[in-house]
């Protein structure tokens, strides 16, 4: 389950992709498959473990093409160990809304970014996210839980004032907020609810066989309650604030 739509964030074979905090690392696999030489970064050392089989894996029945590479690794989202302008590509998915010093770790992401490129970052919605904490406290507090729910121009302007010229946005996961709003309802980790077992069994119907009638049940639920805000940006090759006096002067 992709939240990043790679029709409007396109990746190419031989680009250089962060995927960072990349969790179980769906992105990452996505961009192997692209060609691109993908990094998948995550603090969590299970989950990396994990990913690094499945490259391997991908690798081994011949899922990238010639050419593509990828790396599983564990780092901090905000003392990255690469070189300043290293990645064509970063993403960055349901992660910010876990750290506390967001505005670090987007400066980090610019950092390693080279002029050019191009940044995507997803996050939890901020209405189907209120419904969520005002229906359980369990379900953000907890360790590592999220610590903070973003207003879509509240998250534009953190990328603006990190240096990044937004250029797109969209809402993702539609089908999926209502399954989170049942969870809440009747505790996150009452998994033997028998709402939450059928709904599940949907949203797993719907990956598994990409059912025409859940495709166009998405696409209409999305602009008005998707689980997902996401934001597309580049990095200009002059800082923000001299593109702008370019921009006003012609």
């Amino acid at each position: 389950m992709l939240t990043v739509d790679f029709t409007r964030f396109p990746v190419a074979a031989g680009d250089t992709v962060l995927d960072l905090g990349c969790g179980g690392g769906r992105h990452a696999f996505e961009c192997y498959r692209r060609g691109a030489r993908v990094t998948a970064l995550d603090r969590n050392g299970d989950e990396i473990r994990e990913v690094a089989k499945w490259f391997a894996a991908m690798k081994e029945a011949g899922e990238a093409p010639a050419g593509a590479s990828a790396t599983a690794m564990e780092g901090d989202a905000l003392h990255l160990p690469f070189a300043d302008d290293s990645f064509d590509v970063v993403i960055i998915s349901e992660v910010m809304e876990h750290i506390p010093d967001d505005k670090g770790v987007l400066a980090e992401m610019v950092r390693v970014l080279r002029p050019g490129g191009r940044i995507a970052v997803t996050v939890p919605r901020y209405g189907p996210e209120k419904v969520c904490w005002a229906l359980s406290d369990a379900y953000h507090e907890v360790e590592g839980g999220h610590i903070r729910i973003y207003k879509a121009d509240e998250l534009l302007g953190r990328m603006r004032e990190a240096g990044l010229r937004p250029y797109g946005t969209h809402h993702a996961h539609g089908l999926h907020a209502p399954y989170w709003w049942i969870k809440c309802a009747v505790g996150v980790d009452n998994d033997k609810a028998l709402p939450v077992k059928l709904y599940h069994k949907l949203l797993v119907w719907d990956i598994m066989k990409k059912p025409l009638a859940t495709k166009v049940a998405e696409q209409a639920l999305n602009p008005l309650i998707g689980k997902s805000f996401v934001a597309y940006a580049t990095k200009p090759h002059l800082p923000v604030d001299a593109v702008d006096a370019v921009d006003a002067a012609t």
